[in-house]
């Protein structure tokens, strides 16, 4: 009597496995553009078929999905003044600091919540993605979350189809992009609710979320193990006095739109100059967003 031969199983530590299935996945996209080509290097296939637990095809269509968006919606021909508006208050930002393995930190403040454009957060979400990816060390691929609830109520919670379309953007089109995220004072009842719904998340990701509260102790070591404290602002629990500066800012990302424009080797005639950017004029009361 013969025994059925048993299916062979995907190795995800195999290197030589890992590499068979980058090498069919690259196959499977077919021709691309050239921005599509500098889009899907090794790293990119990786994290999609890390998020489709190695399925070829599966990942073959998810990474088709993201380069239609792609197509569609151009974020990296997104510009600091497109979207410089929905920044004034600080509610999202990169950091000037980064974790302890140089990892971007991107800040997000939804108390701060300055306008009620569908649009434009979900633009200014995408270009804030961009520009975190971007700056990125070399090595790294995944950036860290700091959401600071501070001030949070009700009243400042996201519509239900903004808060839906960021979901599904950040799913979709930057999988395996979030190495860990802290959620800063959030209301008891966050984790309340987290707990009971933590059945229904995806285990990788629920792993990733930390609920820290600045007069905890025991859950602040968790961040100072991940941030030094002596980077991480005051406001955060730690021993930097900085905070964020909306003119400060804008010519930061001012800079980096000529980085971006540079490395999509966007044409000449598109690259932004310093010079031609309109300036940014903050109202007194928007330089500084002070914590709450």
């Amino acid at each position: 009597m013969f025994r059925k031969k048993q299916a062979s199983h995907f190795d995800s530590d195999d290197a030589e496995q890992r590499q068979a299935k980058i090498k069919e996945l690259r196959a499977a996209l077919g021709s691309l553009s050239s921005r599509g080509e500098k889009y899907c290097d090794e790293a990119c296939l990786i994290r999609y078929l890390d998020a489709r637990n190695w399925n070829v095809d599966k990942s073959r269509k998810m990474l088709k999905e993201s380069l239609k968006w792609r197509a569609t919606k151009r974020p990296e021909d997104i510009h600091w003044p497109d979207v410089s508006v929905e920044a004034e208050t600080g509610k999202m930002y990169r950091a000037t600091f980064t974790d302890r393995e140089g990892r971007t930190v991107v800040v997000m403040r939804p108390a701060k919540q300055n306008t009620s454009s569908h649009e434009g957060q979900l633009q200014y979400l995408v270009y804030t993605l961009e520009n975190a990816v971007l700056s990125l060390p070399e090595g790294h691929d995944k950036m860290v979350w700091l959401i600071d609830f501070t001030g949070w109520t009700l009243a400042h919670a996201t519509p239900f189809k903004t808060a839906r379309d960021c979901m599904n953007v950040l799913q979709n089109h930057y999988p395996e992009r979030l190495s860990i995220a802290f959620l800063f004072n959030p209301p008891k009842v966050f984790e309340a609710s987290f707990k009971v719904l933590k059945v229904l998340v995806d285990p990788k990701s629920a792993q990733k979320l930390n609920f820290v509260y600045k007069e905890n102790e025991e859950s602040m070591k968790t961040m100072y193990n991940h941030i030094d404290p002596e980077v991480l602002p005051a406001e955060f629990g730690g021993k930097n006095n900085a905070v964020y500066n909306h003119e400060d800012y804008s010519k930061l990302m001012t800079k980096d739109d000529i980085k971006t424009a540079s490395f999509w080797a966007a044409d000449v005639n598109h690259v932004i100059n310093v010079d031609s950017v309109p300036e940014v004029k903050p109202q007194p009361s928007l330089i500084v967003a002070k914590a709450s």
